[in-house]
């Protein structure tokens, strides 16, 4: 049975559209008297069709649907995804990128911290050090106050000692009249004038 384009126009079908074939398509373009080359692919007839039948309000709207994508349009969406696909991978490597730096940021804090901590350690082991030795040198200084007192004391009563020996047997460096009376003479009125 031979296709019949312009009956297929009085009663039209998204169905029966669907399932035509190229030559069909041709038979119902030229009907339509649109501008095409037998050469031309399916797709792009059969789009070319669709876009003719909606405009004059043949099929409605949903026609719209069975419009198959051409090699081009196929292309363009692949490139399309394509790009897409390298901004994407972009984005991740940028993210990644950050991420990394974030955690040398972190590693960097980390160190400092630690570094601050063992400073403090240092200077807190420093001031022990200097307080044990402070303490160390008062308790010396101390000590060595105490031995003197001591040498003081033991001095000082040894001379005490020595002085209540010398008090028995007084050495004295002046004369002593009343111990030595002998050796004065008489008192004799007559002399003293």
């Amino acid at each position: 049975m031979a296709f019949d384009a312009g009956k297929f126009l009085k009663t039209p079908d998204l169905e029966g559209f669907d399932n035509l074939k190229k030559e069909e398509l041709v038979l119902l373009a030229k009907h339509l008297k649109l501008d095409f080359k037998i050469s031309m692919r399916k797709q792009i007839i059969n789009n070319l069709v669709i876009d003719k039948l909606v405009d004059s309000e043949i099929l409605g709207e949903e026609a719209l649907e069975l419009k198959v994508e051409t090699v081009d349009a196929i292309k363009l969406k692949h490139l399309a995804l394509e790009h897409e696909l390298k901004l994407k991978e972009l984005e991740m490597k940028e993210r990644l990128e950050m991420e990394k730096i974030k955690e040398k940021e972190d590693e960097f804090k980390l160190k400092q911290d630690e570094f601050k901590l063992k400073q403090a350690e240092l200077e807190m082991k420093e001031r022990l050090e200097m307080d044990k030795k402070e303490k160390e040198d008062e308790f010396k200084l101390k000590e060595l106050e105490m031995r003197e007192r001591l040498e003081m004391e033991k001095l000082k009563i040894e001379m005490v000692k020595e002085e209540s020996n010398t008090k028995v047997q007084p050495k004295s460096e002046y004369f002593d009249a009343a111990k030595n009376i002998r050796l004065v003479p008489r008192f004799c009125e007559k002399n003293s004038r």
